[in-house]
């Protein structure tokens, strides 16, 4: 088969090597007879997999023992709150830098739960040093590292003034290096660059467990789920056995170094079709904080992007249309996307405008 060229903003792009390898394997799981989607989350088949994951996972993040590694479901979505609930205290008060749309569903959310305070409210841009102030004694500052309907990513990760810094990295995990030696928590739905949906990455600090003092129900306790290794009820199985073989493949392809190369690399392509274009195709961003995942970008009319979007996808470039809030167009570049899309998508982009201009 042809395969697309597939910029959605996910579910995303997978390696084609892991795609063939979940084939490869399910029907008959390493013999058993059996496929993954048929075992028990409780035999050894499934545990094997399940802690070699979370094996990967702390090997290519860098990550110490003073961290849980969690295997959730529900989508970074269930997080807005799950967080409050665990980190933000009755008496307590959590900040959020909002960036974007789904920075403030974090926010509306942890509203509902306790006191929280927005310090930055913007999603044209970022800020900048000294532009806000954080709290020492907040809960709490929590950022989405990237914005995939806005496309702006933080360049560089903020000082959170000694409060926990906690990260929605959903749609740039894996992509590049997290702060560890300053973080509190980090959230990421795998589906865009770690695997499948259904499976929510949860990285926390064994000091924030508890913090909340709050008596939760059992599954929005990351203290059940970090003192029974994710599996106080069944985890996602599927969706961790191919999050383990990304991380396989990732780790072949040069780990996170090689990620946040990759990323660069597909992104210039773009973002210098779009800088090279004479005004033709433009980007809202600022050049600094532009997004190496999700670019946006805008043609000279509304008819001209209906246009562009038809012929992309006459060619095999798949996912280009804009969030439904906002129009236009957006090419999300996740892990799995080859370079070899990028390439063809900024030729494609070249000729459209040279002959529609």
């Amino acid at each position: 088969m042809t395969r697309a060229h597939n910029f959605g903003a996910g579910p995303a792009a997978l390696p084609l090597p892991v795609l063939e390898q979940a084939q490869a394997e399910l029907l008959d799981y390493q013999g058993r007879g059996m496929s993954l989607l048929e075992i028990s989350h409780r035999g050894d088949a499934y545990r094997a997999l399940h802690t070699e994951a979370q094996r990967r996972l702390r090997a290519l993040l860098g990550l110490d023992d003073a961290f849980r590694v969690l295997f959730l479901g529900g989508g970074a979505t269930l997080q807005f709150a799950m967080l409050p609930l665990n980190l933000l205290p009755e008496r307590g008060r959590a900040d959020y830098l909002l960036s974007g749309a789904w920075g403030r569903k974090a926010f509306a959310d942890a509203g509902r739960v306790g006191q929280v305070r927005a310090v930055w409210d913007d999603d044209g841009r970022l800020p900048e040093a000294g532009e806000f102030t954080p709290d020492p004694d907040a809960a709490y500052l929590h950022l989405t590292s990237n914005e995939t309907i806005g496309g702006l990513q933080w360049p560089e990760y903020p000082s959170s003034g000694g409060a926990p810094l906690v990260m929605d990295v959903s749609s740039d995990f894996l992509s590049r290096p997290l702060p560890v030696a300053r973080l509190g928590l980090a959230y990421a739905g795998a589906q865009k660059n770690a695997g499948p949906a259904g499976v929510t990455v949860v990285i926390v600090h064994e000091s924030l467990l508890g913090r909340s003092g709050r008596a939760l129900p059992s599954y929005l306790d990351y203290g059940v789920h970090a003192a029974q290794d994710s599996l106080a009820n069944t985890p996602p199985v599927f969706a961790v056995y191919v999050l383990g073989l990304v991380m396989a493949w990732m780790e072949r392809e040069g780990g996170i170094d090689g990620a946040a190369r990759r990323a660069a690399e597909r992104a210039a392509l773009i973002y210098a079709a779009i800088d090279d274009s004479g005004g033709f195709y433009r980007c809202p961003v600022p050049v600094a904080q532009r997004s190496s995942m999700n670019v946006v970008f805008r043609l000279p009319d509304e008819a001209l992007e209906a246009r562009f979007l038809a012929a992309a996808g006459t060619a095999g470039l798949i996912g280009l249309k804009g969030h439904r809030s906002v129009g236009g167009c957006r090419a999300s570049l996740y892990n799995g996307l080859p370079l070899e899309s990028a390439r063809v998508l900024a030729a494609f982009m070249g000729e459209f405008a040279r002959t529609s201009g």
